[in-house]
């Protein structure tokens, strides 16, 4: 899927609090510090993954569903597999009735979900990651994708 530059801006522009889905307590995980680097950048980022529910990361505790959030979110960002996001959407939309953006990783796809969350007016961008697209939009992506603050001779 193809999505422009001034769509991703927009999104990650208006989009305040994120609910990361699938999040993981081992830091190498890309769902750990991809839900990390979005925290350092000014979002406000709730944890949710019920294996982990209880669990402390970032400062906050990890929530075991999406319905367990107070307040509503901006987006969900989701770090499961395919299959499982039909079920993630349909909490999202149930909970939070001014959801604006559904955010699927690279390498999740749903076109049916995806369908669903539109029809309600919610943006869905599915294979991407915002991170990535955060560093490439404000020109902190660096050779290999890296935004490592590390120099080094060595790529």
């Amino acid at each position: 899927m193809t999505y422009s530059d001034a769509l991703l801006k927009d999104i990650l522009t208006r989009t305040r609090r994120i609910a990361v889905v699938g999040v993981s307590l081992n830091p190498v995980r890309p769902s750990y510090y991809v839900a990390r680097y979005l925290g350092l950048r000014g979002y406000s980022v709730i944890p949710v993954n019920p294996l982990h529910e209880g669990a402390e990361v970032f400062g906050r505790e990890v929530l075991g569903s999406l319905s367990q959030i107070e307040g509503g979110v901006d987006m969900v960002d989701i770090f499961r597999r395919s299959e499982a996001v039909p079920g993630i959407v349909k909490e999202a939309l149930a909970c939070f009735p001014e959801l604006q953006t559904i955010w699927m990783q690279i390498g999740v796809e749903h076109a049916e979900a995806a369908a669903l969350a539109e029809a309600r007016g919610v943006t869905v961008i599915q294979n991407r990651c915002p991170k990535i697209e955060y560093q490439r939009l404000h020109g902190e992506l660096r050779m290999g994708g890296f935004a490592t603050g590390m120099i080094s001779s060595k790529l």
